[in-house]
């Protein structure tokens, strides 16, 4: 055999050689290397990932009665009114989009933004808690509005109540701006025009809205109102008339 035949023999074996070491050894070091490397964080903060769940699990709940599962609306009436308590959770994106929304009189009659009970009760003007599918959009004393059917025992009164979500006044920003809270329903979910037209066009027609005092922080953390007062949380005034009637002296709040 030649010096070249030799040479071209060696060169060859080393290349096979180094290609089987390759191969036998590059996958079980991407292997090592992979377990090392902490899996992807969901997007979001913890508040948010802490919707997601609370939004999955509803939508497990209420089953077939919700035919459009990509995005959830959940109203947590534990924090104050002043803060952004609706979410539209958007699970197909993992995103969430924070809002105002008011609750009933009948759960706030001292009128200082925070719910303190719920009803599924004829006439009592308050809120009531629990899942509820969005149905059609209809004309009515607020102007297009969106027609709720109660799901649960605690709200399946929603809509011979009349209760569904719409745009009002006392839920504008001016407002907020004016009395440090929302303005109250009689138990419908009550939003401002801008935030409103956007639950209009994602939240309406067979999708899922979910109410309960939840007490959600961005932290993720759930925290009583006490325990949210006790991290000072802003007490507010009294809301009073510029010219009270006299039932209004009476019973400061009422409107």
């Amino acid at each position: 055999m030649s010096n070249m035949n030799r040479r071209d023999l060696l060169k060859g074996s080393l290349a096979t050689g180094a290609a089987l070491v390759g191969s036998a050894t590059l996958p079980t070091l991407s292997a090592k290397l992979a377990a090392q490397v902490p899996a992807a964080p969901r997007a979001g903060t913890s508040r948010d990932r802490a919707l997601f769940d609370i939004a999955k699990r509803e939508l497990t709940r209420a089953g077939d009665a919700i035919w459009r599962k990509d995005i959830v609306g959940i109203c947590d009436y534990g924090v104050h009114s002043a803060r952004q308590r609706f979410y539209l959770v958007n699970l197909d994106r993992e995103e969430v989009r924070t809002m105002h929304v008011s609750h009933g009189a009948g759960s706030d009659p001292e009128h200082d933004g925070w719910l303190n009970h719920y009803s599924n009760v004829e006439g009592s003007n308050a809120t009531s808690k629990g899942a509820y599918v969005t149905w059609e959009w209809y004309q009515g004393r607020y102007g297009t509005s969106v027609r709720l059917g109660g799901l649960d025992p605690t709200n399946d009164a929603a809509l011979r109540r009349y209760i569904v979500m719409h745009r009002a006044a006392y839920a504008e920003p001016p407002h907020l701006e004016r009395y440090g809270r929302m303005g109250r329903s009689n138990g419908c979910f009550a939003y401002g025009t801008a935030d409103f037209h956007e639950i209009l066009m994602n939240l309406s027609g067979g999708r899922l809205l979910y109410a309960d005092s939840l007490g959600l922080q961005e932290n993720g953390a759930m925290l009583s109102r006490d325990e949210q007062l006790a991290l000072n949380e802003p007490r507010t005034q009294m809301l009073k008339a510029d010219n009270p009637s006299a039932m209004q002296r009476r019973v400061p709040g009422a409107f």
